[in-house]
């Protein structure tokens, strides 16, 4: 009936928002900084991540407890039970859109679907084009990253990615 909080599993959580925070995304990309744009990216890295477990393999509380701080930091931006719950059950339609369109599937290279990056994240800079493109970059990036650590560390958080 009640969800516990576990604030002693978060490390994943707090490394994807690391990311998300990247200078990157709002100097060289103008992002909006802003919640939702964060969420989407921290989306985009937990997905990447994700897509490196096979089906079935990724921890299910490490899963629940990525929602759950999403959700937490909802309430402590100031919504209320119900707005929460809207956001939420349009954070997790986003999720699962970006989870069945994520990845171009052309050749055993990953390349991430471009429509994704135009449909969710918006530039405040005109030259969209090449924006989308450095962002590609940075994921692919991110995605061979990903693929070269263990499981265990990924897991416990320990992604330390620099671009």
């Amino acid at each position: 009936m009640f969800t516990f909080y576990n604030p002693h599993n978060n490390d994943l959580y707090n490394n994807l928002v690391k990311l998300s925070r990247n200078i990157f995304f709002y100097k060289d990309i103008s992002l909006k900084d802003d919640f939702d744009t964060r969420i989407i990216l921290i989306f985009l890295h937990f997905l990447i991540i994700i897509k490196k477990f096979k089906k079935g393999k990724f921890p299910q509380k490490l899963f629940d407890n990525i929602f759950q701080n999403i959700e937490y930091n909802l309430r402590e931006e100031g919504y209320g039970d119900v707005s929460v719950n809207k956001k939420m059950k349009i954070l997790n339609k986003i999720f699962y859109d970006i989870l069945l369109k994520l990845e171009k599937t052309n050749s055993d290279k990953f390349i991430i679907n471009n429509e994704i990056l135009i449909k969710y994240l918006n530039s405040k800079n005109s030259d969209n084009r090449n924006n989308i493109s450095k962002l590609s970059n940075y994921f692919g990036t991110f995605n061979d990253f990903c693929f070269e650590l263990d499981d265990v560390s990924m897991l416990k958080g320990q992604i330390n990615f620099k671009y």
